[in-house]
């Protein structure tokens, strides 16, 4: 049975969980869990209910490891590996180890995880390591209020639309000046080629709603050439990114985000200058998104069950 919410202002009680939104279209802090310890499968159930509801949710003060983080996200559907081309943390697959300070290139686009394979990810819990005194923050956007704003004329037209996702870099852009180190992650992130197919809108599996499936690793729209597929993404990427679409966190270390990478993205800001900041991430195998009419995305090139386990 669903619990009970009763909200009083900006605090919602349930059975086991104490919710705070912390933005008007997404994201909630929840309090006085413990991420570590063997939690009911009612507690589990609320989590998701909230994760659904809110698109991102946060815990402070965490003690997890990552043996804890892994068993933490299993609670929620099988694993993938910890990315497609991108090596592991030694001795766990599933974790990939984000560490800006020495190894990792900064993510700083807008992008919802991983969607250059047919099934992304359902979600990502990413686990707070090494934070900056200042700076570093991630910002998360609601693509589903995205796609409510949209005007009539331009729902009906993004209704339509598939896209080309690929992680394979613009080769104009990879021609410009870049450091060694974007040279040397580039090399491994495009390792394998990976192009999918997806509908511009998504039906989210378990809400039922209509969510803008678009973001940084989409190459072009199918049908259009490379400057119309520019100017309607931009437009329709314009509405994702809106203020009022999106939630801002200030990292501490400790703090775990969960995120519905169905229905989000993400961009990690690149403000902290050379200041050791350290993540790691474990993403929970989803869906082939589904468009409106009810057709399912298509890998092109590449093969992505290794990543999913399947």
């Amino acid at each position: 049975m669903s619990p009970i919410l009763t909200e009083n202002k900006d605090i919602q009680i349930s059975q086991n969980l104490e919710i705070h939104p912390i933005s008007g279209r997404i994201g909630a802090k929840i309090l006085g869990v413990d991420l570590s310890a063997n939690l009911s499968d009612e507690t589990i159930s609320e989590i998701r209910q909230a994760l659904i509801k809110y698109k991102v949710i946060f815990f402070r003060n965490q003690k997890l490891d990552a043996q804890g983080q892994v068993a933490f996200a299993r609670r929620f559907g099988e694993l993938t590996t910890a990315h497609p081309t991108v090596p592991s943390l030694p001795g766990h697959p599933e974790v990939l180890d984000l560490d800006y300070g020495r190894t990792a290139a900064r993510a700083n686009n807008w992008h919802t995880d991983v969607t250059f394979v047919d099934r992304p990810p359902l979600g990502s819990v990413l686990r707070a390591i090494d934070i900056p005194p200042a700076g570093g923050d991630t910002i998360w956007a609601n693509s589903v209020t995205a796609y409510q704003d949209l005007p009539p004329v331009l729902k009906s037209l993004a209704d339509q639309l598939w896209a080309v996702h690929s992680n394979a870099y613009d080769y104009a852009e990879a021609a410009v000046n870049l450091s060694e180190e974007i040279k040397a992650h580039r090399k491994v992130f495009t390792s394998s080629v990976y192009e999918t197919l997806h509908p511009v809108v998504r039906v989210h599996p378990e809400s039922g709603e209509r969510g803008l499936f678009i973001g940084g690793f989409v190459r072009q729209i199918k049908g259009l050439s490379t400057t119309e597929s520019d100017d309607i993404i931009r437009l329709l990427q314009a509405y994702v990114t809106r203020p009022e679409n999106t939630v801002r966190w200030r990292w501490k270390v400790g703090d775990v985000a969960f995120w519905d990478n169905r229905a989000t993205q993400h961009y990690a800001i690149d403000d902290y200058g050379n200041q050791p900041r350290r993540v790691q991430r474990v993403t929970i195998a989803g869906d082939f998104p589904v468009s409106i009419d009810g057709k399912h995305s298509e890998a092109i090139k590449g093969d992505s069950s290794a990543y999913n386990q399947n």
